[in-house]
């Protein structure tokens, strides 16, 4: 008796869902055309607004994050939610409202709300999912409300003064604090809002989740170097207002204009391998503990 070998069986796979791009593509430049004013005012607030330096950089990296998982959208199948569109409706009464009564963050927040409505629409809850991230991260380019601002500000003013005037304390510096105003022996020092930290504080905000997305899977990292980023960022704000302090005292010229700009550049890096640091102290906590 002669046996016949038997060929495995061959399981076939299913074929990946494949996206139609095509409404994609058109709703997307809809929206774009859309809201081409609202778009065109934000961007002339990036190139104008030292503090908003940074919004040049959030559509760039968000559109690159959604180029990556362009084929996780692919295998994602689409389920056209009708509640997207009135997510699209709202975000547009929102925008003319906002528009008619020159309400700047609620016409740019609703472009944002407008896009995750199509997202819905167009695919479904799923890829908003998919897609958190990115939008999340598009939030970045829109500045804070003006009311929130100053308010922000004024609070954050007042720490760097603080931690100026302790730091400058230790350097045996004789300093005296008013308010904002440092007075040293040789000068008196404004904690002008340019150097409140804000600018710092949101571009350092962005990167922290920037930085953490492509260094580390867990979710919650992101969260973790979020938070990390605003005693980050008010230490090394307080820093430079001491540093400018002490240099003032060697040379005076060296608190003002181009100095003073190189200074606030090299905190900033200093702010960013703190980052830095701080992810690799979280990692070996989390491994300390896992041990």
């Amino acid at each position: 008796m002669v046996s016949v070998p038997v060929a495995p069986s061959t399981q076939v796979k299913p074929a990946l869902t494949k996206t139609a791009w095509q409404p994609v593509a058109w709703f997307g430049a809809l929206l774009i055309l859309c809201y081409a004013p609202i778009l065109y005012r934000l961007g002339v607030q990036w190139a104008t607004d030292e503090d908003m330096g940074h919004g040049f950089l959030v559509p760039i990296v968000a559109g690159f994050i959604v180029w990556q998982r362009r084929t996780r959208l692919a295998e994602t199948p689409r389920r056209p939610n009708g509640w997207g569109l009135v997510l699209v409706i709202f975000a547009a009464l929102g925008a003319l409202a906002a528009t008619l009564g020159a309400e700047l963050f609620t016409a740019r927040i609703s472009f944002v709300i407008a896009l995750v409505g199509a997202i819905l629409y167009l695919g479904g809850t799923q890829w908003v999912k998919r897609l958190s991230f990115p939008i999340l991260l598009l939030l970045f380019m829109i500045p804070i409300p003006a009311i929130i601002y100053a308010q922000l500000t004024l609070k954050l003013q007042t720490l760097a003064a603080e931690l100026g005037e302790t730091l400058i304390g230790w350097m045996g510096i004789p300093v005296l604090r008013a308010g904002n105003t440092l007075q040293l022996p040789s000068q008196t020092l404004d904690v002008a809002v340019a150097c409140s930290g804000i600018r710092s504080l949101l571009s350092l905000g962005f990167l922290s989740l920037v930085y953490a997305y492509f260094t580390d899977k867990r979710v919650w990292m992101r969260w973790a170097l979020l938070a990390a980023t605003i005693p980050i960022a008010i230490g090394a704000n307080g820093i430079r207002v001491a540093v400018t302090g002490w240099l003032s005292e060697i040379n005076t010229s060296l608190a003002q204009g181009t100095y003073h700009e190189m200074e606030g550049y090299l905190v900033f890096v200093v702010a960013l391998v703190a980052l830095v640091i701080v992810h690799r102290l979280i990692n070996w906590a989390t491994k300390l503990k896992r041990a």
